[in-house]
């Protein structure tokens, strides 16, 4: 095959695949991001533009074996009934909007920091949205307040969401360095993120709770069943893993034997396996193949090496990393980055990875499309018969948005360590 043909199947696999995650499905079908991803992989196989061997060299499965841990130890803390507990003691007490406002974003974020923030608003969305209407508030900005923390919390560690795992397979950097460059300014958005919630809602969170008396939230679900022995085991797992990851172990490696400990239970497997996002991993796998495509015919002669060494290593990938983040959804745009940040001189290259992190993540709060979490809070909301529209979120992200980005590039560019 020529370099000219290759160029152009390459440019058509790429387009397509980034076209579609953009649309979020192939026009006329129902094709999800996942199979988008998936058809682009084969496409790019089936073109004789990778190897089968040279496809699964691409794939990263370091990443991915940690994703899939961490899946199924949270899991297992669902199983538990960890997050209704936690819930129920940090919010049950909480009686004024401002208070569990506060509260709710706070237990969002650093939960996010540790465990992944989708599915930590997956359990927690339900417990608040039934708390805030058990006190007769309106859940919206305590909903809202739940999905923006759980994005700026999650900025903090390199397990806090999936596109901070890719990249810190991709960099090689180590769990403690990046939580010491990041946690800082994921705390102080917190903040800032709290701040803004309180101004863009001042006129419902001014209002006292009418049903003050009310007892903390029932469990209501009913798959997180309260057993104090899986309990035990899950946290003291989880604890374990997250001692790992601070000591420098294999992060893959950590997540696998946590998984691998926790199955060895009484638990059904197959009450495990129906929490794990198995189109997510899906589309890891087919992103790692059509990007490795797309830097061996397309980008190794397009001169992007000298551009990117030129480029500024902060400023410049965070803007563009803020806009592309919202086109086509972070994981895909990280992968995207991936020969950008590799082609920069390799002293830049750990803070043009911090960048790209942190960019990332805090973009996803522009809109309510802009993450998974937010997509997942707003249909929790949804199946209750609470509604959050786009100004509803808007008014809080936006503004948010733009103040942590500020903020995360300018730590970077200007802290020192």
């Amino acid at each position: 095959m020529s370099e000219g043909v290759a160029f152009w199947l390459t440019l058509f696999w790429f387009g397509l695949t980034y076209l579609g995650l953009a649309l979020g499905r192939l026009p006329g079908l129902r094709t999800d991001r996942s199979g988008i991803a998936l058809i682009g992989a084969a496409g790019t196989l089936a073109c004789g533009l990778l190897s089968f061997e040279e496809a699964v060299k691409a794939v990263d499965f370091a990443t991915i074996a940690l994703l899939l841990g961490m899946m199924v130890v949270v899991a297992y803390l669902r199983r538990a009934g960890f997050f209704d507990r936690l819930a129920g003691l940090a919010l049950g007490r909480m009686k004024s909007p401002k208070a569990l406002l506060a509260v709710t974003m706070l237990l969002s974020g650093v939960l996010s920091a540790v465990l992944v923030n989708d599915v930590v608003c997956l359990a927690l969305a339900p417990l608040v949205l039934h708390l805030a209407r058990r006190l007769g508030l309106d859940p919206r900005p305590h909903l809202v307040g739940l999905a923006i923390a759980s994005n700026l919390g999650s900025a903090a560690t390199l397990t806090g969401n999936p596109q901070n795992m890719i990249i810190g397979g991709l960099s090689g950097i180590s769990y403690l360095r990046f939580a010491a460059k990041l946690a800082p300014p994921a705390l102080i958005g917190l903040v800032i993120g709290y701040v803004v919630t309180l101004i863009a809602y001042r006129s419902v969170l001014g209002q006292n709770s009418p049903n003050s008396g009310d007892s903390a939230p029932a469990d209501r679900n009913p798959e997180s069943r309260r057993h104090t022995t899986l309990l035990i085991k899950s946290l003291a797992v989880t604890l374990a893993a997250v001692a790992g990851f601070f000591a420098g172990l294999p992060m893959a490696v950590v997540a696998l034997a946590a998984a691998a400990v926790l199955l060895l239970d009484r638990v059904k497997p197959e009450k495990v396996y129906r929490h794990i996002d198995w189109g997510l991993l899906v589309m890891f796998a087919g992103l790692f193949v059509v990007v490795r495509a797309f830097e061996v015919h397309v980008l190794s002669g397009s001169g992007v090496g000298q551009s990117a060494a030129r480029g500024d290593p902060v400023w410049m990938l965070s803007a563009l990393s803020a806009v592309v983040s919202n086109l086509v959804s972070n994981v895909p745009a990280v992968l995207l980055f991936k020969p950008v940040v590799g082609a920069m001189a390799e002293a830049v290259q750990e803070t043009a990875w911090l960048a790209l992190a942190a960019s990332s993540t805090f973009a996803g709060n522009l809109t309510v499309l802009g993450s998974v979490a937010n997509l997942i809070v707003v249909e929790q909301a949804r199946k209750e018969g609470v509604a959050i529209g786009f100004w509803d979120y808007a008014r809080v992200g936006i503004p948010v948005t733009l103040l942590t980005l500020l903020l995360g590039a300018g730590w970077l560019a200007f802290a020192r360590y």
